[in-house]
């Protein structure tokens, strides 16, 4: 059966759209929320959300940088084979512009009406440490 690649992985993660994001929150338990990826997601298994800098999420992170994302999907025809893959990473908050402009899509402008210069908004870059996948029959760990 053939390796699957931290390439393979990445163009999975971005062939779905939403992961579930799980954070420490403030109370120290774990708290999720699906998140949209925006299909931005690189060769190293880094994964980008926006969000605004006023959300709980974001005072989790800068309290604890600890993120996993869950993403659930399938390939093929008819869902075809299942697909599931764990990130357990760190996050890392980015409040630059050019970089917005790099990951933005158009269609985060329903979220954010002003696009890259709507007020509040920050950039989440989720950095895997860790991958866990199961796909079909085949499933695997990539560790970085």
């Amino acid at each position: 059966m053939a390796k699957t690649t931290i390439a393979d992985l990445s163009k999975m993660m971005a062939d779905i759209d939403f992961a579930t994001m799980s954070t420490t929150a403030v109370t120290g338990g774990i708290t999720s929320r699906p998140m949209s990826n925006n299909r931005d997601v690189e060769f190293q298994g880094d994964a980008y959300f926006f969000a605004y800098e006023s959300s709980a999420k974001i005072a989790e992170i800068e309290r604890d940088a600890g993120t996993s994302l869950s993403y659930a999907g399938s390939k093929g025809l008819l869902a075809g084979t299942p697909i599931f893959i764990t990130v357990k990473g760190h996050s890392t908050l980015i409040r630059n512009k050019a970089d917005f402009a790099a990951h933005w899509a158009k269609e985060l402008d329903r979220w954010f009406p002003q696009g890259i210069d709507t007020p509040g908004v920050i950039l989440i870059k989720v950095h895997a440490a860790n991958i866990r996948y199961w796909i079909g029959e085949e499933q695997g760990e990539l560790t970085f």
